[in-house]
């Protein structure tokens, strides 16, 4: 794969962050329970974190990342979190739920991706951070349904 092609594949990743980083803060927000407030606060880092790592690669490879704010899909993902997670932590919970899956379809896919060793090891630990997220996630709503 080309660097130009490396380039447009690892800014849909970086973008897919970004708006999970905007959805994770309107979760926050939102959740009333301090337990699942600081898994989310740690998931949100982690994507902070991704958005970084990714960004740097993008640099490396001579592309420029995308800016810090939401393409349309992320107000859609912002604005569908923040009326799922109205009705406080099981909203929340259910609202990044539904967020996770999307992203670790993603990394999932870019697992795939014909990468060089080094990018494909900074996918994989991502990869590993989505499904961590998604595992307490889906455990945390078994132990708060009503």
């Amino acid at each position: 794969m080309e660097n130009k092609e490396i380039v447009k594949k690892l800014s849909s990743l970086v973008q897919l962050d970004i708006d999970a980083v905007h959805a994770y803060k309107e979760a926050i927000d939102k959740a009333d329970n301090q337990q699942v407030r600081e898994h989310l606060i740690l998931y949100r880092q982690d994507h902070e974190r991704h958005i970084t790592d990714l960004s740097t690669e993008i640099r490396r490879l001579g592309g420029t990342p995308p800016e810090f704010s939401l393409d349309f899909k992320g107000y859609l993902i912002k604005g569908f979190t923040s009326l799922r997670s109205a009705t406080g932590t099981k909203g929340a919970l259910n609202a990044m739920h539904t967020n996770e899956k999307l992203t670790n379809k993603e990394y999932e896919a870019a697992q795939g991706w014909d990468l060089p060793p080094d990018l494909k090891q900074v996918i994989a630990l991502a990869r590993e951070d989505e499904r961590r997220h998604l595992e307490y996630i889906e455990r945390a709503l078994q132990e708060k349904a009503p």
